[in-house]
């Protein structure tokens, strides 16, 4: 699916409140680079341009387990050399929900000098017990019982909670669409992002003592707006990091916000975080740093 715009099914894209003429992300003001990751999900519609464990190798056959096991490490790199491929010194803001959100703070995390702007949507500064314990085992088990099917009923059911499952189809045939969403959708792929998702901690990079006094150091100013009823990323995991972040003299704006769609209103309830995107855009970033010293963050 695209970010903006309409999708070629007449369907917009998961942003496109967020991104085009005159909205938060404005494309009047703004060049809005989207990146694919490997093992995009959707690996099987034709307009996904992805690389993972069900995608050809050269050899003709899949990658299968053959694919490289890589990690948020790994991901921010191919990153960092478009970011350079491009000729860009800097982005003026990383920003993004989800698994976007994550890597929006693996931005902040590895090289704030490169991206002074960070905003991150229903994301957390580490995997949580609700990813961890919960989710992804019974993901695991799912997907072994049942196969892509289940696995994407454990998926919308966690996505979306009982609220959003009862308002998006009371009326609607949820088995329909399941249906469609296997049609396009990878078993092997799904696995890979949970795996790559249960990697995620900031702490990892630097401890969070550290971070925060770079992130002060830096200028960096940190958006993050998580939502009160999200079964992946629970509200009070980043509640308790922006809270130290701040303390610690970041310039962190954390807000909260209810969703009927639970996680999924990281795109569907734009309208919540909308005006402190915009307004934290318009913001004047720090000095660059001479490049000797951005390259030495960016390898840490």
């Amino acid at each position: 699916m695209r970010a903006a715009g309409t999708n070629p099914d007449g369907t917009p894209g998961w942003w496109a409140t967020l991104i085009g003429l005159g909205l938060a992300l404005d494309t009047d003001r703004f060049f809005v680079i989207c990146m694919n990751t490997p093992s995009n999900v959707q690996a099987h519609d034709p307009g996904i341009v992805t690389t993972g464990p069900d995608t050809p190798h050269p050899d003709g056959q899949v990658w299968g387990p053959r694919f490289p096991t890589w990690d948020f490490g790994n991901l921010h790199a191919i990153q960092l050399e478009l970011m350079r491929t491009l000729g860009v010194a800097r982005w003026h803001a990383v920003a993004g929900p989800s698994l976007g959100g994550l890597q929006a703070l693996q931005w902040a995390a590895r090289c704030p000098e490169l991206a002074p702007r960070v905003v991150a949507v229903a994301a957390s500064p580490h995997t949580g017990p609700s990813l961890r314990d919960a989710f992804t085992p019974f993901l695991r088990q799912a997907a072994r019982v049942g196969g892509l099917d289940e696995a994407l009923r454990v998926i919308t059911f966690f996505g979306l909670g009982a609220d959003g499952l009862e308002a998006m189809f009371r009326n609607a045939d949820f088995g329909g669409y399941l249906a469609s969403r296997s049609g396009t959708a990878s078993l092997p792929h799904i696995l890979d992002i949970a795996r790559v998702v249960g990697t995620h901690d900031l702490a990892a990079v630097a401890p969070h003592p550290e971070l925060f006094a770079r992130w002060a150091g830096s200028g960096l100013q940190l958006l993050t707006a998580n939502i009160a009823v999200d079964q992946f990323f629970p509200a009070a995991e980043m509640r308790a990091f922006a809270q130290a972040s701040a303390a610690a003299g970041v310039r962190h704006t954390h807000l909260e916000f209810v969703s009927a769609q639970g996680h999924l209103g990281c795109v569907s309830d734009t309208p919540a975080f909308a005006q402190q995107v915009r307004a934290l855009l318009d913001t004047p970033a720090a000095p660059l740093l001479p490049v000797a010293s951005a390259e030495r963050i960016t390898r840490v």
